[in-house]
Parts: C-alpha cells; structure tokens; sequence
C-alpha cells in the first residue's frame, strides 16, 4: 500500500490552481485525489478516446485497417499511427505517407470524417455509442474536434483507464494491436518534448519507449501507452506494471510537467506495484 499522502502530496506541490488525478488497476480504482467529477477540456487525451471508436468500427467491420483514407496513398492505420504526412493542423501534406512520424491533429479528424462517412452518422454520435454509453462516461462530451475538444472528467477517464487495462469492447488481438508500434522505423516529434529517432507509436496510443525527455515516469515501462493533453492532463497504462494514472490541471503543459509528472508516475509505480 501507499504511504499515506504520498500522492497527494506530489500533486498539491504541482505550481497549478486546481488538479484532480486517480490511479486504477485491472478492476478497480485505487485512489482519487480532487474533485473526480471537475470537468474540463482534455485537449489531445482526446485522441485516445476517438482511437477507441475507430477500434470499435474495426470490430464492427466498418473500417478496414489497410482501407485508403486521408492524402493518396494512406490508410486508416497511417492516420491513426500519426504517419500519413499531414502536418499538425492543417489539411495538406509535407511527405509521402509511412516516411514520418508527424503528429497530426489534422490526421485524427479527417480519420473521424471517414469513419462518420462510412458509419452514416455523425463521429460524435458514433462515439458516443461505440465507447461513452457502454463505458458509463456520462460526463464527456465533444465540442468540436475529436483529436481535442473532448470534454471529461476524472471519474469518467478513470472508467476509460479501467477499459484500456482489460478491454472488453475490443478483441485482444485488434487491442494488441492498438498498442504495438505501428511503422516502427519512424522517426519524428512529439509536441513539447521535441524529436525522437524513433519515436514509436501505435493506433492511436503513444508509445513510451526510450524516449526522454518524457512526461511519463523513468519508472514506467517503455510499453507504457497513453496521451498526454496541452490543457495540463495526462492519461497512462503500463502494462508491466498492470496500473494506470491520469491527471487533469487548470494549467497548460510546460516545463512544469516535465519536472512534476514523471515524479508523480513513479510515485504511482512504487506505492502500488510489486517492481517499482
């Protein structure tokens, strides 16, 4: 068991006006720390939401991984793998896809484009069905671009974690998947951090690696999966460890992250695994 107040301690250090966070292991929440029910705007932990759904339509053989999407020549897989070589926040291309790790908030919507598109409803219904109502996350919602204006919560996110820990709404194979590095020989950035060589990602999930700097902790295994957020929030799995945290602050990501968060993390990896 934790010592008492470790965490809570790490987070009323954090130099921010609000923060609320949890930590979840397969079937359980283990402790939440703030308001769990203090809703806010969770930037690019979006993205693992609108993945999820895309991973549904996959199941639901709405989609086809290999299926054209995006710019000429990439797939469902290069969009969801930051690969097809749209730039960050626009509609057009600077290399052929499967050459480099952009990542693309672009890529992300026109993916949620064709999906809504093959689905016949709209990407925010269709997530709503696939992922929302049957993980119970009654308090999130999205508010424009599904790579990140989804608005949630802390008990919300932690449903998603538990969801991200023991898949139910997905195969284990196509979750396997989701999570392993998709084009493994790119190079690129990661925004905030800077570039990496390679830097690994899966469908959708960020993949830890060796990458460092890094705003998971040097504790945390390098198949640790998640997204982190540009409104101060984060959302991790390590599946080594078999435990999960998350974050959401009222401050935007800097330099301040970089310092708080890996410690945070490894607090998480000690107080509550058996190898930390």
């Amino acid at each position: 068991m934790p010592a008492v107040g470790a965490l809570s301690d790490q987070v009323e250090s954090w130099p921010v006006g609000r923060a609320a966070a949890a930590v979840i292991a397969p079937g359980q929440v283990l402790e939440t720390l703030g308001d769990s029910t203090w809703t806010v705007r969770i930037a690019s932990v979006s993205k693992l939401i609108a993945a999820f759904a895309v991973l549904v339509g996959l199941e639901e053989e709405t989609l086809d991984i290999e299926e054209s999407a995006g710019p000429p020549g990439s797939t469902v897989r290069h969009l969801l793998a930051h690969a097809s070589g749209l730039l960050f926040d626009q509609h057009r291309t600077v290399t052929a896809p499967g050459r480099r790790r952009i990542y693309s908030n672009a890529g992300i919507e026109q993916l949620a484009d064709h999906l809504a598109e093959r689905a016949g409803m709209p990407f925010a219904e269709y997530q709503r069905h696939a992922v929302l109502e049957p993980l119970g996350m009654t308090a999130t919602f999205l508010r424009g671009s599904p790579a990140h204006d989804v608005w949630s919560n802390t008990d919300d996110l932690a449903r998603l974690a538990l969801e991200l820990l023991t898949p139910t709404l997905i195969s284990a194979d196509t979750f396997r998947a989701a999570t392993s590095v998709q084009f493994p020989e790119l190079r690129g950035g990661v925004p905030g951090l800077g570039s990496f060589d390679p830097n690994p990602w899966g469908l959708g999930f960020e993949i830890r690696g060796d990458k460092s700097p890094h705003w998971t902790g040097f504790l945390n295994s390098p198949s640790t999966y998640g997204h982190f957020g540009g409104t101060g929030t984060f959302l991790w799995v390590d599946p080594e460890h078999q435990v999960a945290a998350l974050a959401l602050t009222d401050r935007q990501f800097g330099e301040w992250s970089l310092a708080a968060w890996p410690a945070f993390s490894d607090e998480v990896i000690r107080s509550y695994t058996q190898t930390g």
